[in-house]
């Protein structure tokens, strides 16, 4: 029983801590629109390499799908800002390319 309460001690304080100060903190507005590009910069990192690498290797050619894709699923995610569409434009055009 004590292991368990330790760890939703230390599960627990770290989440809580930081909320319970920031909570009691008046944050300059140039932090908050900054905090704002985390999300996109996260989602970044994580299609990126995806998108350009396949096999552990940088694959830049015409060949890649999911590079050639990536361009119209772009756009309608610009244009729109529906992450629905999005994903459906690039599944649908990686889907056209690899049986193509």
């Amino acid at each position: 029983m004590l292991i368990i309460l330790g760890m939703a001690v230390v599960t627990y304080l770290p989440r809580f801590l930081p909320m319970y100060v920031l909570t009691r903190l008046e944050i300059p507005q140039i932090v908050i629109d900054w905090l704002r590009y985390i999300p996109v910069a996260v989602l970044a990192a994580l299609i990126v390499p995806g998108i350009l690498t396949a096999d552990r290797q940088i694959h830049l050619t015409t060949n890649n799908a999911y590079l050639l894709a990536s361009i119209p699923a772009f756009l309608v995610a610009w244009r729109s800002k529906n992450m629905m569409y999005t994903v459906t434009i690039g599944m649908a055009v990686v889907l056209l390319l690899q049986h193509l």
